[in-house]
């Protein structure tokens, strides 16, 4: 009756997942592809770039000494440079990509998809126009910057999807924006040198992670002269009639004036081209698509996976949505992604978190205990040469489970995995204090913070018992 078991709109991490999940149940399954190549943003523009982006920067930019102690010059990077280990990776990336759909023999179709009805998909812009049919349709089209409020004429305002495509480094950059992409690419930029403005009507970036942990990054990129602009509003952006830069008014009055500007206000669904009302969908204001538990949309045999439903868009929960997507149109039982997954915010230095932060915990009334690491304390953060890092737990006074992992400095991403496998398997305080960790690693950093909480949480209880046994006043 239909063409295809599923179709798939889109070849990001949800989209590949989702195919391969179908194919595994012996499914006749099509991905539908805008671009020209497999892998959606989070290949070609957007986690995997700018992600490799960043290890070219550090690479490039790490100033070795020689034995007498005396620094090695090293010429700045050019863009060349840092895009060259870029374009290896992403191409190494797509092969993997192809290949896996292949081997599992799903139809990749390259073109842009329209909905005609409920069940049927026009496919414009590829080798063939066509049609495609199928009883179950997941929509995993990604999202796309939110548009600068002008046209750039000189190409001297950009989105993070441009940053890829430039040919030289600027001398100064304004990032607009205070948001995971703004702030990682801001502080890439000031370790290449570029004079960096942050500019973010909010009172601080990244209010979600905790706020001892953004603390610390605003110093660390202060360190590196990046200027934070914060509370504050876009007035205007104009181009200066030479091609030559940017002018940027606050609404304070304060002007900015810069080579580039990256404009990074958040991101919209990819769905204004797909003509949803004929399927019977509505979007909201930022393009996204609503979904129920099962990644359902209102319309029972089209689900939606990945960042056009919006939060968390991260990478690895839109792959895992995919999956719970296909298992739920074929009646395959799986468990839903627990809450507890990690954050990853690959900036210089990087962040990571799972689980509560103080403020939340703070805002519910919960009790709890803190506990701190410090790299400078830890030998392998000085075999690193990272004497800045700082990692946090928190432990419910209590019970003394453990609530939330929070880590600035290196391999954060990496370290934050033991403490998210501790809260998974509901483990707490007393694991830490008993588990042996190699040394030397960062993983001591959890013994450290441990017994650090541990001895907090010991002081309150003998206080505690002081007051209960001291006599009447």
């Amino acid at each position: 009756m239909y063409d295809y078991d599923l179709l798939i709109l889109g070849s990001g991490p949800a989209g590949q997942r989702a195919a391969v999940q179908a194919a595994k149940l012996g499914k006749r399954v099509a991905i539908v592809e805008r671009q020209r190549m497999v892998g959606g943003v989070c290949l070609h523009t957007g986690t995997v770039p700018s992600k490799t982006f960043r290890e070219a920067v550090l690479s490039l930019t790490h100033v070795p000494t020689l034995a007498s102690g005396t620094p090695v010059e090293r010429p700045r990077p050019t863009m060349e440079d840092l895009l060259h280990r870029v374009n290896q990776v992403v191409q190494r990336e797509l092969d993997v990509i192809a290949r896996q759909l292949s081997r599992n023999g799903v139809d990749l179709i390259m073109g842009s998809a329209q909905f005609s009805d409920p069940h049927t998909v026009a496919i414009f812009g590829g080798a063939l126009e066509r049609q495609a049919t199928a009883e179950f349709i997941l929509v995993a089209s990604g999202s796309i910057p939110a548009p600068p409020p002008i046209t750039s004429k000189n190409g001297c305002i950009i989105t993070s999807d441009e940053i890829i495509t430039m040919e030289k480094l600027p001398k100064s950059l304004a990032v607009i924006g205070g948001g995971v992409i703004g702030v990682e690419y801001a502080s890439m930029f000031a370790e290449l040198g570029v004079e960096v403005a942050l500019v973010d009507r909010h009172p601080r970036p990244l209010e979600f992670c905790d706020e001892e942990i953004i603390d610390e990054l605003i110093h660390q990129m202060r360190q590196k002269r990046v200027t934070f602009r914060l509370g504050e509003d876009v007035k205007s952006i104009v181009e200066q009639a030479d091609g030559t830069g940017v002018e940027i008014e606050l609404q304070s009055g304060k002007r900015i004036a810069v080579d580039l500007v990256l404009y990074s206000i958040g991101r919209l669904g990819a769905t204004a081209e797909m003509a949803l009302d004929k399927a019977g969908l509505t979007a909201d204001n930022r393009g996204r698509l609503k979904v129920n538990a099962q990644f359902q949309t209102e319309v029972s045999h089209i689900s939606a996976a990945g960042d056009v439903i919006g939060f968390p868009a991260l990478a690895s929960t839109s792959s895992e949505q995919g999956r719970l997507a296909v298992c739920a149109m074929f009646g395959v039982e799986a468990k839903p992604t627990p809450s507890g997954f990690p954050y990853g915010i690959y900036a210089i230095p990087e962040i990571s978190m799972v689980g509560a932060t103080e403020q939340e915990l703070t805002a519910s009334k919960t009790p709890y205990e803190v506990g701190m690491a410090r790299y400078s304390e830890i030998a392998r953060g000085q075999i690193l040469g990272d004497s800045s890092g700082f990692f946090k737990m928190i432990f419910h006074r209590e019970t003394r489970a453990l609530l939330g992992v929070h880590c600035i400095g290196t391999q954060a991403t990496e370290l934050i995995h033991i403490g998210q496998a501790v809260m998974s398997l509901g483990g707490g305080l007393d694991y830490f204090l008993e588990t042996v960790f190699n040394y030397p690693t960062l993983a001591e950093c959890y013994k450290v913070a441990a017994y650090h909480a541990a001895n907090h949480l010991n002081a309150v209880r003998s206080a505690e018992e002081s007051v209960a046994g001291a006599p009447p006043k």
